[in-house]
């Protein structure tokens, strides 16, 4: 199964079952008939942005973004983690920015790449040829995207 249909069967899942562990979330697409790994279904996860809300004493749901931002008119933006993985030489915090080194001629690619995530705190990012900034909204948010960048691309 492709990994598009996987992530629309999580998303279908999560909106009509109340799932809060990364194991009953692969029970249920065993159940649907889809096997696969732990580390995938975390991989999903990350792409797909999932939260957990709590619902009650104890318990919570994950629960989908307005927006699903890995999966854009139906088509995998997979190639935008590609951008980002293979693109980025180096981040830096400064003050309220990032400072992103890219190899020549990809800070564009890893601009938009950028852009297209749902970040908290990402207020909106400038690309030249090889440098990209990210502005934040306040110097103490940089260090979290900056792993959260990093998240998405390892």
């Amino acid at each position: 199964m492709l990994k598009v249909e996987r992530q629309k069967r999580i998303l279908k899942i999560i909106s009509e079952n109340e799932i809060g562990t990364q194991e009953e979330l692969a029970k249920a697409l065993k159940d649907a008939g889809i096997v696969t790994t732990q580390a995938t279904v975390s991989r999903d996860i990350r792409e797909l942005r999932l939260r957990k809300r709590h619902i009650g004493p104890g318990k919570q749901r994950y629960i989908a973004p307005e927006t699903k931002p890995d999966i854009i008119d139906g088509q995998d933006s997979g190639s935008y983690i590609k951008v980002l993985a293979s693109g980025i030489i180096s981040m830096a915090a400064a003050g309220n920015l990032i400072v992103i080194k890219t190899y020549s001629g990809m800070a564009m690619a890893v601009g938009a790449a950028i852009d297209s995530m749902m970040i908290e705190g990402k207020l909106g990012c400038i690309a030249g040829d090889d440098t990209v900034f990210i502005a934040v909204g306040d110097a103490s948010m940089t260090e979290r995207v900056i792993l959260e960048l990093k998240g998405v691309t390892e």
